[in-house]
């Protein structure tokens, strides 16, 4: 193990909610009814099946749909990542910060590709290489 101070450490980010991609005003506002303001409190509170179900029960919301917006809170920690990129990983069937830890960069940035250019007919808009390589590694020091 590598002396402390040669550690690569990451601080995790929080976001309001309101910046996940595709969180509608009103899905943010029942979120503030339980008390849940940002990614980070989301992510604790929906960090267990049961509690999940215990959300989606409250608001009256279909479970996947409770569990995609922990996923995307859970991916929003990454500096590199934060709620620009959180959508498109999910999206390309990462549902986790472990989960990209353990990934493949090359993997991954060809499931992206494949995802932009299926969608939205735009290879332009998948982020290079090295970017996922920064998600994976930041992923990889948060985990460890």
């Amino acid at each position: 193990m590598p002396p402390a101070s040669n550690r690569v450490t990451i601080q995790a980010c929080s976001w309001d909610l309101e910046q996940l991609p595709g969180l509608n005003e009103e899905l943010h506002r029942q979120f503030q009814s339980l008390g849940l303001e940002t990614t980070t409190a989301l992510l604790h509170e929906g960090t267990t099946p049961e509690q999940c179900n215990a959300i989606a029960s409250q608001l009256h919301l279909p479970l996947q749909q409770v569990k995609k917006w922990v996923a995307m809170s859970d991916l929003a920690r990454l500096p590199s990542v934060g709620c620009e990129y959180c959508g498109i990983l999910l999206h390309s069937g990462i549902a986790s910060v472990s989960q990209l830890a353990h990934t493949p960069v090359h993997r991954l940035h060809r499931q992206i590709l494949r995802m932009q250019v299926s969608t939205l007919q735009r290879r332009d808009l998948c982020p290079p290489v090295q970017e996922v390589q920064k998600w994976v590694r930041e992923a990889q020091v948060l985990q460890s």
